[in-house]
């Protein structure tokens, strides 16, 4: 079994909020993967682990039938940790078999970049998941947002909408975390980031 977290702040308000895209790439796999029809994400999403949550199973071609949970945590960012620990606890799902999708200000917007482990890099997200783990060693996904701008406090700037033209550059982004998660599934991390880790 695989855990795939999209890491946001639950809420109307932060809807189309740069911070929440990883709430945006987990609606968008849960669409690909026809569990959930466009408009109908949260309404359908179950509720459990402090989250909202989509499972089903996906048929790999390395090793065949693979039960996935899709959850977007609604503890706000900085608790995230909670909803991992919980669904981690209750699949007895391995850190490794856990992956993470996160924003990123050091990427320019749309660009993907998938570790294995790592640091929280400054993502408050990140920060809980590992106090609670008690680990860096679980894979991440960062989606890049472009860098804050100047004279911008960077809360703002993250809590702020995406402009037009950023919205261009994220949509192939999007797709792109979709196959780039898939392909960790199917086939792990270190072919999913030779893959995924060049411009397209």
């Amino acid at each position: 079994m695989k855990l795939i977290v999209g890491l946001g702040n639950p809420g109307r308000e932060y809807q189309g909020t740069r911070h929440n895209v990883g709430f945006d790439v987990v609606d968008r796999l849960a669409e690909k993967l026809g569990w959930v029809r466009p408009g109908e994400f949260d309404r359908v999403a179950k509720s459990k682990f402090d989250a909202l949550t989509y499972d089903g199973v996906v048929d790999t071609l390395s090793h065949g039938p693979e039960k996935l949970l899709l959850i977007k945590p609604l503890t706000f960012m900085n608790l995230s940790g909670k909803s991992v620990r919980a669904a981690m606890d209750f699949y007895t799902v391995a850190p490794a078999d856990v992956l993470v999708i996160l924003d990123d200000l050091a990427l320019p917007c749309g660009k993907l970049r998938l570790r294995g482990s790592g640091s929280p890099g400054g993502h408050n997200g990140l920060k809980h998941i590992e106090r609670v783990l008690g680990t860096q060693a679980y894979p991440r996904l960062r989606i890049g947002i472009d860098p804050t701008p100047p004279r911008m406090a960077g809360a703002d700037y993250v809590l702020g909408k995406w402009t037009d033209e950023q919205k261009s550059r994220l949509e192939p982004g999007l797709v792109r975390a979709c196959g780039a998660i898939l392909t960790w599934v199917d086939l792990g991390i270190d072919k999913a980031m030779t893959q995924f880790n060049v411009d397209p």
